[in-house]
């Protein structure tokens, strides 16, 4: 097989993949904006026959998702400045300084990785309401965030430090900074780009929270949009039309961001693959 057929073949089977990951979003909008009658027709209709593109206007004003969307975004920035704040320090002593400390730290992150929400949300859940953080909802929510989600940005920033020379840091010391100031002026320039991109990647997990949210938060005007998805959920729910209207506008947002920034994403996240 020559250069161009296999070209070729490998760029069909990546728009049969593609196809394959992108039809469940392609149905969830569709269904969005068919009718109820059609929603269940038999056999399926891949485009409606009559759009019902006021659906979309409906659900917001009723289920008040500016509301759900804005105590997100409160949850997912918290979240992602706190981890910001303490993983960047944190990752960067990982990639710098090798001792058998430094080394049980790190196991100890990567075991923390591992551990799912549904198993750490009741030792938290019970702390904090000791601790009486529960009064505060969405701050408890933001630092459990945090205790998950800090190994995940840990790693992939720590592989970011290793890739930024030592060399540059021994410069600095020589030209008479001190260890923190090559940290700051030499070192974290260097490694804003993979900073980031972690950064964004904890914010779409953040924003799509649900296991602590549905734990911690009770009052309805302080829930996420994930929180405010799951009360559609019933016995007899048949308003199917309606829950992906609300997903469409919810996971919108997110594939934006992802789609704009994929290349940034990409790059980031191979910052640290060679040294």
């Amino acid at each position: 097989m020559n250069t161009v057929s296999r070209d070729r073949l490998m760029l069909a089977i990546a728009i049969v993949l593609a196809g394959v990951y992108l039809f469940p979003l392609y149905w969830m909008y569709i269904t969005t904006i068919k009718s109820g009658s059609e929603m269940f027709a038999t056999p399926p209709t891949f485009w409606p026959t009559d759009p019902q593109w006021h659906i979309f206007g409906d659900v917001w004003l009723s289920r008040n998702m500016g509301r759900y969307i804005w105590n997100s975004l409160v949850i997912a920035c918290g979240a992602v400045g706190v981890i910001t704040v303490l993983g960047v320090g944190c990752a960067y002593v990982l990639a710098r300084y090798r001792n058998i400390w430094v080394d049980i730290g790190l196991f100890l992150v990567l075991m923390l990785q591992v551990l799912p929400a549904s198993l750490m949300v009741t030792p938290i859940f019970v702390g904090f309401s000791q601790i009486g953080l529960l009064n505060y909802p969405r701050l408890a929510v933001i630092l459990a965030i945090a205790a998950k989600s800090m190994p995940f940005f840990v790693v992939l920033v720590r592989a970011t430090f290793m890739s930024v020379p030592q060399e540059l840091e021994e410069a600095a010391l020589v030209d008479g900074n001190s260890r923190v100031g090559a940290f700051f002026n030499i070192v974290l320039p260097l490694a804003r780009n993979g900073i980031l991109v972690s950064a964004i990647l904890i914010f779409m997990q953040a924003f799509g929270e649900f296991v602590y949210s549905k734990s911690m938060i009770q009052a309805v005007e302080l829930q996420p949009a994930s929180v405010g998805l799951n009360s559609f959920m019933g016995p007899n729910t048949n308003e199917w039309n309606n829950i992906m209207a609300y997903a469409a506008i919810y996971v919108t947002p997110i594939l934006a961001i992802f789609v704009l920034l994929q290349r940034r994403i990409v790059s980031g996240l191979t910052s640290g693959a060679l040294k």
